[in-house]
């Protein structure tokens, strides 16, 4: 009789146990994300998952899939890093100079959330999500979604990735949490009201393809409107609903005049000192900014900027000031020689 990889791997052979594994690991990874928000810690839980997977694979007795186990062991250890992190502050971002810019529209309760990059996804299976799940693959990393999800509760979060996006059956879902189908359901009820209603908004849908010529004359004009200080420009690309925010900053604001008067506050608006570099995040155009240096023709990391484009307008800027997510994206810290 054949040995089969289960067997080999179960023998301790760990080529069989990556042969086994591997398949998953993309998908596990974003599915971390979206429960963490995070993509460093979510690599961090990917590698607890398959630690854990290696050393309890003798009792794993193949009542349900590999996928399923390792889902199993990857969304509770999702739940414990966020109980951990809840007892233990994050890190603080350096100091930064506070802005004087204009009252917001909103102050919010801050989220903690980083962008994913585009280019991780390119190696991710073409896995059709189960027939339960109620959001697209692309709308289910879209910014706004994954910021929604930070405002949940840890568990009810697990509870709407694994059904709405994942499409995983309520029992499964409630075995895979060593709880019961009552608790999974009413989680789940309780997290689709606080996102928002009982089915995802659609308005993506209306976005220009990805990297279509759309897309790409579009996202062109913001850039342009932004190197250049051009505030009837960039107004113009704006819908009238849009919003700009800053995460983890609780400051929002909405519509073309606020998200203007917060551009033409900021101190290099008018000096054509902002350069955009191309990337993307989340299945959104996004670009690195770089504020020129006044002494010395190099220009230094200042954020980096996801749009959400709808129709033909843009209906999100969000911005994060981390500048240590630019590696994530193959971006380069400074830039020279312009």
């Amino acid at each position: 009789m054949i040995e089969s990889t289960l067997d080999r791997a179960r023998a301790g052979d760990g080529e069989a146990f990556r042969e086994l594994t591997e398949p998953y690991r993309r998908e596990l990874q974003v599915h971390c994300y979206r429960i963490l928000g995070s993509v460093q810690d979510a690599e961090d839980t990917v590698q607890e998952t398959l630690l854990a997977a290696w050393r309890g694979l003798g009792g794993f007795r193949e009542r349900a899939s590999v996928r399923a186990w390792l889902y199993r062991i990857a969304t509770n250890r999702c739940l414990n890093a966020l109980r951990d992190t809840g007892r233990r502050p994050r890190p603080a971002q350096p100091a930064r100079r506070p802005l004087d810019v204009p009252e917001p529209t909103r102050r919010s309760e801050p989220a903690w959330f980083e962008p994913y990059p585009d280019a991780l996804l390119e190696d991710l299976p073409d896995t059709a999500p189960g027939p339960e799940a109620r959001y697209e693959t692309r709308e289910a990393l879209a910014l706004s979604f994954v910021a929604g999800l930070q405002h949940l509760p840890p568990r009810q979060r697990a509870v709407l990735v694994l059904r709405d996006v994942l499409g995983f059956p309520a029992a499964e879902v409630a075995d895979l949490l060593d709880s019961s189908g009552v608790s999974v359901n009413s989680a789940l009820q309780r997290a689709r009201t606080a996102l928002g209603g009982e089915r995802p908004a659609r308005d993506r849908e209306r976005a220009p393809l990805p990297r279509s010529p759309r897309e790409r004359e579009l996202v062109g004009r913001f850039v342009d409107a932004l190197e250049n200080s051009d505030v009837d420009r960039l107004v113009a690309l704006l819908t009238e609903d849009a919003w700009l925010t800053m995460p983890p900053e609780p400051l929002a604001y909405q519509g073309p005049t606020a998200i203007a008067g917060f551009y033409q506050a900021l101190p290099w608006w008018g000096g054509q000192a902002l350069r955009l570099l191309p990337t993307r995040a989340n299945g959104q155009p996004a670009f690195g900014s770089y504020l020129l240096d006044p002494h010395s023709p190099i220009a230094h990391a200042y954020g980096l900027v996801v749009l959400t484009l709808e129709g033909d307008r843009i209906s999100s800027v969000t911005r994060f000031g981390d500048n240590g997510l630019f590696p994530l994206f193959g971006l380069p810290r400074t830039l020279r020689d312009l």
